[in-house]
């Protein structure tokens, strides 16, 4: 069990060293000897967990969504509203969610798929039962709806990264919303909307944040 948690931790340090670095210099310019020399760790230990730096760079990309999470409401369109303001908050605060970022903007795409795949999933399940509870429009398709809301959350952070190095994100988050709503919401439901999001993005991060933890502990434990 404890060869078991030092896999996993030699891992989360490769994962985390490799982010910083990604985050840093983007794919290309990215250099294998500065991740390990960050993480610590030997060549032999980092390909034993990723045979290649593409492999490091789509593990990068698959953690992205493990970095918000969903908390239990009434309103769908309220969680994915949520939900962008979490990420805008992980961008600004998490190596690994702007290195899963800037690959995704890079291009970087393996086996044939584009890495928001996750994402688009997500705000679609949520859309759909927004729609059943009559809280999205009846003309609304979630699919295309939600790919669309992706798109333009992508577009937002990256003009708010140029500008002044995302410090503003989470206004143009807000302001982004003001605009998709009336043509999402219904009506009725938009007064109970809240643009600038519900929760406290940095409060939800620390919970999911715990809940990793734990959970690599008792990967660990049980492994």
């Amino acid at each position: 069990m404890a060869k078991q948690a030092r896999a996993v931790q030699t891992r989360r340090s490769i994962v985390e060293a490799a982010a910083s670095v990604f985050a840093e210099y983007g794919y290309e310019r990215a250099a294998t000897s500065e991740i390990l020399r960050r993480a610590n760790v030997t060549k032999g230990a980092m390909y034993f967990h990723f045979p290649s730096k593409e492999s490091l760079a789509q593990a990068i990309m698959d953690e992205q969504t493990g970095l918000v999470s969903v908390e239990p409401r009434l309103s769908p369109l309220q969680s994915i509203i949520d939900i962008t303001h979490q990420f805008a908050h992980v961008l600004r605060h998490d190596a690994l969610a702007r290195a899963g970022t800037r690959l995704s903007i890079e291009g970087v795409f393996f086996n044939g798929t584009h890495p928001w795949g996750d994402w688009f999933d997500l705000t679609t399940r949520l859309l759909t039962e927004g729609q059943k509870q009559g809280e999205v429009l009846p003309q609304v398709v979630p699919r295309e709806t939600a790919e669309f809301v992706v798109a333009t959350f992508t577009g937002v952070q990256l003009v708010s990264e140029a500008i002044n190095r995302r410090a503003d994100l989470h206004g143009r988050v807000a302001v982004m919303w003001r605009h998709i709503l009336p043509s999402v919401a219904h009506p009725a439901a938009i007064s109970h909307l809240r643009p600038e999001g519900a929760t406290d993005p940095a409060a939800a991060t620390a919970r999911n944040e715990a809940r990793s933890e734990a959970d690599v502990e008792v990967g660990a434990v049980t492994g």
